[in-house]
């Protein structure tokens, strides 16, 4: 089917007369060589690259299991080229960045998996990051593969420091932290994983879109060598243009379909009220695809009580910008999270407040010079935590599908949240703001990730657990979640009392009463914030929503100090 759209796409052309095969940030009209992805509707060929090398273009990569090719050419030739019947869309090599007390995976309930040896072992999980150091200790043991896809820069390590840290969350052995004096043992979800380190992003921790698809090539072609069931995209950059359409919803979909499970940060945008939407439709790519588990990020409190905690404001918010999907798909713990840290890297250098002293964590008085632990907050912290969980899913059974585990995790994830709650941010050299935040189904999903309820699942299903769309009916001012249509046809969640809409997103008093999920309004006369009104409908769906061509900034930063 998506293949049929892009074909019948060809034959359109836009008003300011750019062919639609071509992204709308990318100008054609200039003679400068530019960095592309082309997108065929075939596998690449010898004669593809060759119909673009006569044009003046050059190759760089092929992406065999996502039908593209990364080129550098000139963008008038780009313009020509777009003619072709055989190329479904051209788009720029866009740039992305990271997303970034012991309480995380407790908070999870992941512990409780350990003790019957469900620990992830035998299983790959492939981090595409800023690389892992290979000298932390903690993760030394873990790592099966490493590999970099930063042009010029073969080195592996980490030199920025996220991709060490988020390894950690998904596979810490606890190594530096463990045996006699010390007070805490810093593991991660699945501490028995092996790792495949793909670095992307360089020690700025940024990177190109050719970079992370050619590691998610790179992954899928690793699948049965190394077991890699996971993929963790802790990493993101603004929406452009339909999920059908864009490159790296594509490869995550092609490594989806592989049977690799794929989880992507929802973005720190969740703050950003530049369009007066509080929030909301601020998604990052690749997040916004419907296939691909997104999380958001939740605070613990300091406890490992999941009852005081609360949702993080900086995470990102739904729908999905153009598709209009409903994200993310659940939430989890990625506020002040302690994991493992490399040797002199960039956080260290610049955050040496976050470095966690040997003296806090053990009966010894020094600190070390090179910190093994820190912490960061953000959604990158999040997405790592529920990649470890599909781990120890995959464990527990090797033929759980993509899908089922999706299905699995969201429908056991708790749904019990308050109704709303506020938090006063006051960064340095700015003054105080209050944040609230609503807890409704673009903020926090399906709810919250609970590891021990997903491994005692044992529901089965037979179709994609394809996010649904919301949609607005202007009729009666409601949104409604549709589960049918082109985009979900055969999915899970529209029928059936296991697998039903209100098992899966809940539909007690947090949603509204009267607000039944598929069949009633997401925010209705009933709802959360009072009666006939809701403080996220306005800025969603009221006269200055957001529904352009782009869903927040073009780069997210990393929440390095997170909230209270």
């Amino acid at each position: 089917m998506k293949l049929s759209l892009l074909l019948a796409l060809s034959f359109v052309v836009a008003a300011d007369g750019k062919s639609p095969k071509i992204a709308s940030d990318l100008n054609t009209e200039q003679d400068q060589t530019v960095d592309v992805i082309i997108q065929y509707h075939q596998t690449p060929t010898p004669d593809h690259n060759q119909r673009l090398q006569r044009r003046g273009g050059v190759l760089h990569a092929e992406f065999s299991f996502t039908r593209s090719a990364h080129y550098s050419a000139s963008a008038r030739q780009l313009a020509d080229l777009a003619n072709d019947p055989e190329v479904a869309f051209i788009s720029p090599n866009r740039p992305l960045t990271a997303h970034a007390f012991e309480y995380g995976v407790p908070v999870t309930n992941a512990p409780g998996a350990w003790s019957s040896s469900i620990n992830g072992a035998g299983i790959g999980v492939a981090v595409i990051d800023s690389g892992i150091d290979p000298k932390q200790q903690d993760l030394a043991s873990r790592i099966v593969y490493s590999k970099s896809f930063i042009p010029g820069d073969s080195a592996t390590g980490d030199a920025f420091g996220h991709g060490t840290h988020v390894a950690g969350i998904i596979a810490g052995s606890g190594f530096n932290s463990t045996g006699t004096g010390y007070l805490t043992t810093f593991k991660g979800m699945a501490p028995a994983a092996q790792l495949i380190n793909l670095r992307v992003l360089d020690s700025t921790g940024s990177g190109t879109e050719a970079s992370v698809i050619a590691a998610i090539n790179q992954a899928i072609a690793l699948k049965k060598t190394y077991n890699i069931r996971v993929i963790n995209l802790s990493l993101g950059r603004a929406v452009y243009e339909s999920y059908a359409l864009d490159p790296l919803c594509q490869a995550v979909e092609a490594a989806w379909k592989a049977g690799i499970i794929v989880v992507a940060a929802a973005g720190n945008s969740g703050r950003d009220n530049s369009f007066g939407n509080a929030g909301y439709v601020t998604i990052m790519a690749p997040g916004n695809d419907p296939y691909v588990i997104t999380v958001g990020a939740m605070k613990t409190a300091g406890t490992i009580m999941r009852s005081d905690d609360t949702i993080a404001s900086y995470s990102s918010k739904g729908p999905t910008a153009i598709d209009h999907l409903v994200k993310p798909d659940l939430v989890a713990p990625g506020n002040r999270i302690a994991s493992t840290e490399g040797e002199s890297t960039k956080f260290l250098k610049d955050h040496p407040d976050n470095a966690i002293p040997q003296s806090a964590y053990s009966t010894s008085s020094k600190s070390k010079a090179s910190a093994d632990y820190l912490t960061l907050s953000g959604t990158s912290m999040a997405a790592a935590h529920v990649s470890g969980a599909a781990a120890l899913l995959i464990q527990k059974d090797p033929t759980l599908t993509p899908d089922l585990v999706k299905a699995r995790l969201m429908k056991t994830a708790t749904k019990s949240f308050p109704t709303y709650s506020t938090v006063n941010v006051c960064d340095p050299g700015v003054a105080c703001v209050a944040y609230t935040s609503q807890y409704d189904v673009f903020t926090v999903g399906a709810g919250y990730l609970d590891v021990n309820a997903a491994l005692a699942n044992i529901d089965g299903i037979t179709s994609a657990s394809l996010s649904p769309l919301a949609v607005y009916n202007s009729a009666d001012k409601n949104v409604y979640l549709r589960f049918s249509g082109l985009l979900a046809k055969g999915a899970v969640w529209g029928s059936g009392a296991v697998w039903g809409s209100g098992a899966v997103w809940g539909s007690g008093a947090v949603w509204g009463s009267g607000a039944v999920w598929g069949s009633g309004a997401v925010w209705g006369s009933g709802a959360v914030w009072g009666s006939g009104t809701t403080q996220g409908f306005g800025a969603v769906w009221g006269s200055g929503a957001v529904w352009g061509s782009k869903s927040g900034s073009d780069s997210e930063s990393i929440r390095v100090n997170g909230e209270n």
